[in-house]
């Protein structure tokens, strides 16, 4: 199989245990595929937690996961130096925290304070950790899938707007529909059974080492494959014209009055670079999944709202006009001319 099949089938397999969210599945695979971290938003029990687990469990890869609570330190993320005594003599050893893995789920992202979400977000962007004078690097396959509660505000810790910057995406997941939620209930019927029938047969996925297959004869995406098919998302072609399309979406986010006195009473702070970046490199991830080799405006639009969704600071009359971020990025997308 070509490495395009294999990744589908990584998504199929996904979409086996993962009902009503097609659309949060496909955003993982685009993160994967286009080496960014991602900002799951969504109620309880929308198999945020579920889908990361379940990547782990058919690719090749490690999993960590940080439950954020207020009295986490950023040690419990990045590992300290502990000292050891052997024979009379003491040294200290670096102890590695839960950083160190291919796949990070951190849990309630917003539950703990700004010096502990400093610390993953640091490790996020510059792909190492440093304690005690000595830097060590994360693994080459490294993604983080940060969640977050949008209905409680007590206890928690709101992420700068500068700092959500470094996501590469910023997921919504919402409510599955009927004919899903009836197969939810039977799909997790059906895993009891199982479970019953077979107690201990498989052991939760953070007690697994890298590349152990959790049933007999299961096999699991190596992580060599993501890396090809990175090597071949960078080999997409964007023409000019898509290109100008992307800063003219970019740049309307800055620029609102421009378009609209609507948007320019809606949009008090536009995207940075990054948002210019992340639609390039989402698309392309996007256009390869498609089996293209060239992206498309459509390609942009489909992912320009996970892209752009954080990177908005709306003003205080959007707030009170009940105006979201979607609905801004659907007013610019509307009125941005495709090139």
């Amino acid at each position: 199989m070509s490495t395009r099949d294999d990744v589908l089938e990584l998504k199929a397999r996904m979409s086996q245990s993962i009902i009503g969210q097609k659309g949060m599945i496909e955003r993982l695979i685009l993160g994967l595929l286009a080496n960014g971290h991602l900002l799951v938003e969504g109620l309880p029990g929308l198999a945020k937690t579920r889908a990361i687990k379940n990547l782990a469990k058919n690719l090749d890869a490690q999993l960590s996961r940080i439950q954020f609570t207020p009295d986490l330190l950023p040690s419990d993320i990045t590992g300290s130096d502990i000292y050891y005594t052997e024979a009379g003599k003491g040294e200290f050893k670096f102890q590695a925290g839960p950083i160190f893995a291919n796949l990070i789920l951190a849990d309630e992202v917003n539950r703990a304070p700004a010096k502990v979400q400093a610390a993953l977000l640091e490790a996020m962007e510059e792909r190492q950790v440093t304690v005690a004078g000595t830097t060590r690097k994360l693994p080459h396959l490294f993604l983080v899938m940060a969640t977050q509660n949008p209905i409680e505000q007590e206890g928690t810790y709101a992420l700068p707007e500068a700092q959500m910057d470094r996501f590469l995406m910023h997921i919504a997941v919402g409510y599955p529909d009927e004919a899903a939620e009836a197969e939810i209930v039977r799909l997790n019927r059906s895993e009891e059974a199982d479970a019953k029938t077979k107690p201990g047969a498989l052991p939760s996925v953070s007690s697994l080492p890298v590349g152990e297959n959790r049933t007999k004869g299961e096999s699991k995406l190596a992580q060599e494959v993501v890396f090809q098919a990175r090597t071949a998302i960078n080999g997409i072609h964007v023409s000019d014209a898509v290109e100008k399309y992307i800063v003219a979406l970019i740049f309307a986010t800055r620029y609102p009055d421009k378009l609209d006195k609507n948007l320019a009473k809606w949009i008090l702070f536009g995207a940075s670079p990054r948002g210019a970046i992340g639609i390039d490199r989402v698309a392309r991830a996007h256009a390869w999944l498609a089996g293209r080799d060239y992206v498309t405006p459509q390609d942009v639009q489909a992912i320009a709202h996970d892209v752009l969704r954080h990177r908005l600071i709306l003003s205080y009359e959007a707030h009170a006009e009940g105006v979201a971020a979607d609905k801004v990025i659907d007013k610019i997308i509307e009125l941005v001319a495709v090139a």
